[in-house]
């Protein structure tokens, strides 16, 4: 149905032929038009995984969880043999239950070089069944959601995706800016067949969650392979990938803790140190499992075992409460501890980026948390959808329907600028900009004319 009357002389129509308006709204559209699908994806998959324990559990309940029982469990040792006898390679990895009812974890390096989890019941070292490694269905939901699946490229377009996110954000306010109009600040008008009702429904949700979609942006940037790698190394590079001040005085190889599993944002260009083999015979996994229980290890931790000579006995757990945060390297022949690493221990920076990850992954304030974020990833869908019905409801027959230019073209140039702040802070949301702002030369080029292309 196209607009009534009533629709085309709503007041905001009068500001809406204001150059600057017509400027910031020009580069609002490709903003949305460049990031709403990868948007849509991101909050799809984002809500998805803030209730990663509670679906991981669901769908694979069968070799996650066993029968509590009364008698002793059987010894990490014992359950490592067990997965070795199922199937035969390189133990690599070893998580103890979590509680009573839960099942152990072991990671073995199979002979064709690929990596298994089989989960064991700790009571009788009854191997249950296994996955690939990250194999589970919200592992698999995780790296959708950092479009891990399409290589480095498609992971750089999330870095993009997070900077004009936050430009899309700051443009939507302007445009929101109450000029005198009844209604479509904090209420919405309309019926659905008219553009009017789309168009309030996008602004009011917009403004309500906009501090919320920034801060998901933000909060998410850390992870980026452009921008997060090199503010990694600038806050922990230094020092062996750790945090200044901490205590690295022991031989360090040239393995990194990320390339041994998923570990904090801080510790991912982490080094880890070597053992020193003085002729004495490794410590065993049960002894390295008794030391860890003894220095405090908070549940659900999981050990890296000794890859050569001159590996070590990892122990790293990431629990909700970040204060709980720790990895300690172990020498396998002493059992001594050689890095005893937590979240005190993090710089100033790295404890403030913890933090905002932990909310972003809906694990600081429990449940609450986790229906905060469902919401913000609730809206942004919505957002996307109101879009894209008023874009259909205002397109012209035939074209995209691009905003109009503002005829003092200086309008644009100092809209540019200011988005350009952004291109700066984020190299590759300014590569991205320049793209945009050579495609929207030639599609004016192409039309001549102040009108929607």
């Amino acid at each position: 149905m196209s607009e009534t009357v009533a629709d085309q002389a709503r007041p905001e129509a009068r500001p809406a032929s204001s150059d600057l308006y017509r400027a910031v709204w020009r580069f609002h559209f490709y903003a949305g038009l460049l990031v709403l699908p990868f948007l849509v994806l991101l909050a799809v998959t984002g809500g998805l995984y803030l209730f990663r324990d509670e679906l991981d559990g669901f769908f694979h309940a069968d070799l996650k969880r066993v029968e509590a029982q009364a008698g002793p469990q059987a010894t990490p040792s014992a359950i490592v043999a067990a997965a070795l006898a199922a199937e035969p390679g390189t133990p690599v990895k070893y998580i103890p239950p979590t509680s009573p009812t839960a099942s152990a974890e072991v990671t073995i390096k199979t002979k064709a070089g690929a990596r298994d989890v089989l989960y064991v019941d700790p009571y009788d070292a009854r191997v249950l069944g296994e996955l690939p490694d990250k194999g589970t269905v919200m592992w698999i939901v995780r790296q959708l959601h950092g479009l891990a699946y399409f290589g480095p490229i498609a992971e750089g377009a999330i870095e993009i995706v997070g900077g004009w996110t936050i430009l899309l954000v700051g443009t939507g306010i302007y445009l929101w800016w109450p000029r005198r109009q009844q209604g479509g600040v904090v209420s919405v008008r309309g019926t659905p067949a008219r553009r009017v009702f789309w168009r309030d429904l996008h602004a009011v949700t917009g403004i309500f969650v906009g501090a919320f979609v920034v801060f998901m942006a933000v909060t998410g940037m850390p992870w980026s392979v452009f921008w997060g790698s090199y503010v990694n190394q600038w806050a922990n590079g230094h020092n062996f990938g750790y945090p200044s001040g901490v205590r690295v005085s022991v031989p360090m190889s040239d393995e990194h803790l990320h390339h041994a599993g998923p570990t904090s944002w801080s510790l991912e260009q982490a080094q880890v140190p070597q053992s020193t083999h003085d002729g004495a015979a490794p410590i065993s996994l049960d002894a390295a499992v008794a030391t860890f229980d003894r220095m405090g290890l908070h549940a659900g931790y999981a050990i890296n075992l000794p890859s050569g000579p001159t590996g070590v006995y990892t122990g790293s757990v990431y629990p909700d409460d970040l204060t709980q945060q720790r990895v300690v390297h172990l020498d396998q022949y002493s059992g001594e501890p050689l890095l005893d690493m937590s979240y005190a221990d993090y710089g100033a920076l790295g404890r403030g980026l913890e933090w905002g990850i932990n909310v972003h992954m809906g694990q600081e304030f429990g449940l609450a948390n986790q229906l905060l974020m469902l919401a913000v990833c609730v809206a942004v869908v919505l957002l996307a959808v109101t879009a894209a019905a008023m874009w259909w409801k205002r397109r012209p027959q035939g074209r995209l329907g691009v905003p109009p230019l503002p005829e003092d073209r200086r309008k644009l140039t100092g809209v540019v600028a200011i988005l350009a702040i952004g291109g700066v802070i984020f190299p590759l949301v300014g590569a991205s900009l320049l793209v945009v702002i050579g495609l929207d030369w030639l599609l004016t080029r192409r039309h001549g004319s102040v009108q929607a292309a």
